[in-house]
């Protein structure tokens, strides 16, 4: 429970028994490569934070094709925001791209989290208020940038993950070919 605990405490410091609290409310657990922890058609019932791995969130098209739409490494949060506020089924899969450790909270005790400990509720607000400027960024990447300037901006994003995803993750990010990506990367080379 480490890392969460020292995670929060970036935002704002936690007392003992506030650490105890999330202790008791947050499970751990082991994911395997292409594992799902939340499958298209259900609902996301679980805030997973990051310990070791990685993992993507992804929809897939009526053509079959998949469509990444996040990825989430040690330090990061990753769950169907909409899903788990509403509790309707997710149009989302998350899977783990790596063997992965993650630390989960479920609704009812994130709930139970934010009255018992407010400032939770505060480290949570900044948290998806974060996302939701990365959501916005990578939206108007789409439509005002060129293929290369969306792949150095996922650089900047994600300078940890450039080497550890395959050409078809970050491509589907993209919204690119494999092939194209691979042009790119060259032509930056050659720079």
């Amino acid at each position: 429970m480490h890392p969460l605990i020292a995670h929060f405490q970036t935002y704002l410091p936690l007392s003992a028994e506030e650490m105890e609290l999330i202790t008791g409310r947050a499970s751990q657990r082991k994911v395997k490569r292409r594992q799902l922890i939340l499958r298209e058609g259900f609902t996301c019932k679980h805030y997973s934070f990051v310990v070791r791995g990685c993992f993507r969130m992804y929809a897939i098209d009526e053509k079959g094709t998949e469509h990444n739409v996040q990825f989430a490494a040690e330090g990061d949060w990753i769950a169907d925001i909409g899903s788990f506020h509403a509790g309707k089924p997710s149009g989302f899969c998350i899977e783990a791209i790596e063997p992965s450790d993650i630390l989960q909270i479920e609704q009812q005790d994130l709930y139970f989290l934010y009255t018992n400990i407010p400032k939770l509720d505060r480290i949570f607000k900044v948290i998806i208020e974060n996302k939701f400027i990365e959501l916005q960024n990578r939206v108007l990447q789409n439509i005002s940038s060129t293929a290369q300037q969306r792949y150095l901006h996922f650089l900047e994003q994600y300078p940890h993950l450039a080497n550890r995803l395959p050409n078809t993750q970050i491509a589907s990010y993209l919204g690119i070919t494999p092939e194209f990506l691979s042009k790119i990367r060259k032509d930056l080379a050659g720079q």
